[in-house]
């Protein structure tokens, strides 16, 4: 491990070990990552509680002598890379072990001793912007988690976002790398997909990928949306939702409260992309949780009816500048920024449109039948549900499993969409069915008392 490594792991990990001093019941696994073109290295930092360290030991000294030999210090080290894992743009990658180094095990008794491991995956030749997940399943019903990764010292890596779950057993890193091969003249650049200061691989069809991933994988983007379009194709009576408005008025609703959507975040996203707005991102994020909430209410009980296409302009607003962010991130001249907008842009909204037109049918044949409403209330209750969450951990800091539940219901989006689909179809027919029976029976002539 290089000296820059173990300084900064020195520096991190040390924070880390006071802040889990007195957890004795405890297994501490601190891992910090370094992330390179071809390659990313990991250094573990295992610690374990005195009111663990028997079970940890056990687990070690296969023998039960007392006594840890190189052999059985290596067998647990390929262990716990057995029980790690990388992925990196979907594809896994399979870790080797570099180093190891164990305390004597009196310290590991007593709680004090800490066992060092370091390993290496070679990553695979991809595309510029890039998605890296690792997991940590070692020992999980007895330990706690940390999980970091090293800043980038040179300009050919750009760390776009992090992700964590609530206990950091797993962690995301979603990244940009530059290329080695020479920028192309300025008209070319853009097409051929290598312009920008760094070099890095940011043409029309990356950014354009980058866009679609970005709502593909932004589920509170895609959560207040559907949110907002659960009751466009019902009409409103008093205070409720009730009856539908029939399929052309339906699809101008939706048409409209998309459109909206789009113009908004539109106008935001260019601004920010070209610096000529700027806010903090904390309170974006916690505005989107609430425009989530607000078009879950809406969708339980009529808030706005007609007026959802100018909730839609408005909150877009507020989603364009978080949209922005990422642009930001690549580190692009204002000029090819310009050019970025438009290819970020043409991605959301491809991506938009695919889920729009993956779920629409279905809604418009449920608004006819009353198995809609248990679709309505239900789904405006995951949104809430998901809105609460967010605003509870982007605003008051309180973690929960919000973003594990969304992303894994996200995960099976395609499913569900399908299954929402084939049950659209059987609730229409059967109404139709009984519909029809309906009809007969009134149409059909009754015998009289003479005739029996």
């Amino acid at each position: 491990m290089n000296k820059k490594l173990a300084a900064s792991v020195a520096i991190l990990l040390s924070l880390a070990t006071s802040a889990f001093a007195h957890r004795l019941d405890e297994y501490l696994q601190a891992t910090i990552l370094s992330v390179e073109k071809d390659r990313v290295e990991a250094f573990m930092r295992l610690i374990p509680g005195v009111a663990v360290s028997p079970a940890v030991l056990s687990s070690i000294d296969s023998n039960r002598d007392g006594v840890l030999s190189e052999d059985e210090r290596r067998a647990y080290a390929e262990r716990v890379l057995r029980d790690v894992s990388f992925t990196i743009d979907g594809h896994p990658v399979t870790p080797r072990l570099v180093s190891f180094d164990f305390p004597r095990t009196e310290a590991i008794k007593e709680g004090l001793g800490e066992i060092q491991i370091q390993f290496r995956a070679d990553l695979p030749v991809g595309d510029s912007h890039r998605k890296l997940i690792f997991e940590n399943h070692h020992q999980s019903p007895i330990s706690a988690y940390l999980m970091n990764c090293l800043v980038p010292s040179d300009r050919e890596i750009r760390i776009i976002v992090q992700k964590r779950n609530p206990n950091q057993s797993w962690y995301q890193l979603d990244y940009v790398q530059a290329e080695n091969r020479p920028v192309p003249l300025p008209f070319r650049k853009w097409w051929s997909g290598t312009w920008a200061p760094l070099g890095v691989n940011v043409g029309f069809a990356s950014i354009f990928r980058l866009g679609v991933r970005h709502i593909a994988e932004g589920t509170d983007h895609l959560l207040f949306l559907l949110a907002l379009l659960l009751p466009a194709p019902l009409l409103v009576f008093g205070s409720r939702w009730a009856g539908h408005a029939g399929v052309r008025q339906s699809l101008l609703q939706i048409l409209r409260v998309v459109t909206a959507f789009t113009v908004g975040h539109s106008i935001t996203l260019a601004l920010a992309a070209l610096e000529l707005v700027r806010v903090p991102s904390r309170p974006i994020e916690v505005l989107i949780a609430l425009s989530i909430l607000v078009s879950a209410a809406h969708a339980f009980r009529p808030l706005f009816p007609g007026r959802e296409a100018v909730i839609a302009a408005f909150f877009g607003l507020i989603h364009g500048l978080a949209f922005a962010t990422t642009l930001g991130e690549l580190g692009l001249g204002r000029w090819e920024r310009v050019a970025s907008i438009l290819a970020f842009n043409l991605g959301i909204e491809t991506m938009q449109l695919v889920v729009v037109t993956a779920t629409m049918p279905s809604l418009l044949l449920l608004s006819r039948t009353h198995a809609y409403s248990v679709v309505r209330v239900g789904g405006a209750l995951f949104a809430g549900f998901a809105a609460a969450g967010w605003m509870a951990e982007r605003l008051l800091g309180i973690q929960n499993s919000v973003d594990v539940i969304v992303e894994g219901v996200a995960h099976y989006a395609v499913w569900i969409a399908g299954g929402l689909f084939l049950i659209s179809l059987v609730c229409w027919s059967l109404r139709n069915a009984l519909d029809g029976q309906s009809t007969a029976t009134k149409t059909r002539p009754q015998a009289t008392f003479e005739q029996i």
